[in-house]
């Protein structure tokens, strides 16, 4: 559906005035000294943290990416200079790189792979998939967003007695618009290689594969009409008049204890409990439902170029460390092979930061060992404005690491 072009303009407008030269400054504080400087200057001016996610896990030696507006951007450059803090200008114009983030303008009216499809080509894309090939998709809904939104679930893989089953899902964090692009790329992959790729027809003979393609389709709705740097979900609190919380800490492992916010306008609040959010339960309900069935969990966020597992929200090591950094290890090692994509590996909490609350680490809680979440490309260039022309080049090195994944859990079911 294309919008009426008055209608169009005017939300472009809204885009332009938004975004007009804001930028994205990189800084590596060196030093206590240095981090506290970040914290007043993140409690004086509106800073939105790329990566880390938030102010409270910037540590020393930690390279810290953030937003400023276009109104604040001078300043901050004069402030991190009068401070001595080293920083590089990582976007200079941020709404430029939005209007560029679309290789064209001219909009294909229906779905592509090679495109970011808003969620009302995604949900029809959903149905299609189911009714193009009923012998290895099926749809099924999860639940309802806070919007009423339905969650759509695509069951893909050969049908078969007892069948263990891994899963997938996409759209967590609102803006990380390359993540459902993977899930909807997983499951054409899925249907145009069956029997030809031996390595696709052996996992899909033997395993399901559970595909959420997004899970916040509010918030991911919303990044498409209203704000493009959109992170939480856009459920409402009783006091408070923020919008929204981080799906990614609203999970029952060690909620809220560390990398998350209480504070309902932070973009990393908890929620008001865990399971909070109609969207987070609804994935919790079905994952605890079927706990015989699905041995691995894998969930796609971006950007930095990463494959974690458990822990996040504590230093303690997963029972299976070993296993799952020498797995880690060797399916990073695999997406390299295609075009050299440089990835880091391990532990959440020392390969990024402390975050408490997170999906992977509940799913390894509730007894699924193989528990990963892929940071997707890129470093930090274009950050979640990563251009279209990236989409297939992300996709097929990512599905070089999913699939390495997915036939060692088939060799190690348990």
């Amino acid at each position: 559906m294309r919008c009426p072009a008055g209608l169009a303009a005017a939300s472009a407008q809204l885009h332009n005035h938004l975004y007009d030269r804001e930028k994205v400054f990189r800084v590596t504080p060196h030093n206590e000294e240095q981090v506290e400087f970040l914290n007043t200057l993140a409690s004086n001016i509106k800073v939105d943290f790329w990566h880390p996610d938030s102010v409270i896990q910037v540590k020393p030696q930690t390279r810290v990416d953030f937003r400023v507006e276009a109104d604040k951007s001078f300043d901050v450059e004069n402030i991190l200079e009068q401070n001595g803090m080293e920083y590089e200008v990582m976007i200079d114009n941020v709404q430029a790189l939005r209007d560029t983030q679309f290789d064209s303008n001219i909009r294909s009216t229906g779905h592509s792979y090679n495109k970011y499809n808003n969620w009302e080509m995604i949900a029809a894309w959903t149905a299609d998939m189911a009714a193009q090939s009923p012998d290895l998709v099926s749809r099924s809904v999860i639940g309802s967003t806070f919007e009423g939104r339905p969650m759509y679930l695509l069951k893909v893989g050969k049908s078969g007695h007892n069948k263990k089953a891994i899963f997938i899902d996409c759209g967590f964090h609102a803006r990380e618009w390359i993540s459902p692009a993977f899930c909807q790329w997983f499951v054409k992959e899925a249907v145009e290689t069956y029997g030809k790729d031996e390595l696709m027809t052996r996992l899909l003979t033997n395993l399901d594969f559970f595909v959420l393609p997004v899970l916040n389709i509010d918030g991911y709705v919303y990044t498409w009409t209203t704000n493009r740097m959109w992170r939480k979900t856009r459920s409402r609190h009783a006091g408070s008049s923020c919008v929204g919380t981080d799906p990614n800490r609203n999970f029952d492992a060690g909620w809220c204890t560390v990398g998350a916010s209480k504070r309902p306008c932070d973009d990393t609040y908890c929620g008001s409990a865990p399971e909070s959010e109609k969207e987070t339960k609804a994935l919790a309900d079905f994952i605890r439902k079927h706990l015989s069935t699905i041995k691995a969990y894998l969930t796609i966020h971006s950007y930095s170029q990463m494959l974690l597992f458990p822990y996040s929200y504590t230093y303690d090591q997963a029972k299976n460390h070993n296993e799952l950094d020498a797995l880690a290890g060797a399916a990073v090692k695999e997406l390299a092979t295609l075009y050299r994509t440089k990835y880091i590996y391990g532990p959440g909490a020392t390969t990024i930061y402390p975050a408490a609350g997170g999906s992977d680490d509940w799913a390894y809680n509730e007894g699924i060992k193989y528990s990963f979440t892929f940071e997707l490309r890129d470093a930090g260039r274009y950050g979640f404005l990563l251009p279209e022309s990236q989409i297939e080049a992300t996709c097929e090195e990512t599905m070089l690491a999913v699939k390495y994944i997915a036939n060692y859990v088939l060799d190690h079911l348990y």
